[in-house]
């Protein structure tokens, strides 16, 4: 690969990184084993950059994470559930709350966050997945059907099944 291919890839692909992580996190349950996918991902990525067209590199690239995820699940001859930790300081953040800073504040924040984060860790891979894809990163519906190979039909229903098992999931916990 040329300089100039290489700064179009770091100019492209590199401010995905965040993303990538998050979805992989997400998936493997491991903060390590993450950044170990995340790192395969991003040679795979360099390596056939040149077979990407142009457009949004992030679903690009998340499509590329998942598939490193699958493989690194395949090597460890388990893919149904991964130990989690949800005490974990570094979780990435799901509230939006605008709330002052106060101590009570903060820690109905931390207690809503893991209630949310343990929530969504609990879903079914292809659940939880969807729903990463599309509540955290922002993906589009058709950006998401990409990602996964699967019809935008498919990611609507498991969509609105992951959001119904999340409800259900909270309100049993409060």
């Amino acid at each position: 690969m040329g300089d100039v291919d290489r700064q179009r890839f770091e100019a492209e692909v590199l401010p995905c990184l965040d993303a990538a992580f998050s979805l992989a996190r997400w998936l493997v349950r491991d903060e390590h084993v993450a950044e170990d996918v995340v790192q395969d991902a991003f040679l795979r990525a360099f390596r056939y950059f040149a077979a990407f067209h142009g457009g949004d590199p992030r679903p690009w690239l998340l499509g590329i994470v998942r598939n490193c995820c699958y493989s690194w699940f395949a090597q460890q001859k388990r893919s149904r559930e991964f130990e989690v930790d949800l005490e974990d300081a570094d979780a990435p953040a799901l509230d939006g709350h605008d709330q002052p800073l106060t101590p009570e504040t903060l820690l109905v924040q931390k207690v809503e966050r893991a209630q949310v984060t343990a929530a969504i860790a609990a879903l079914a891979l292809p659940f939880r997945e969807v729903l990463v894809l599309r509540e955290i990163e922002e993906l589009s519906y058709e950006d998401i059907a990409r990602v996964l190979g699967i019809p935008k039909g498919t990611v609507m229903s498991r969509l609105s099944r992951a959001r119904r098992l999340l409800c259900r999931t909270l309100a049993d916990r409060r």
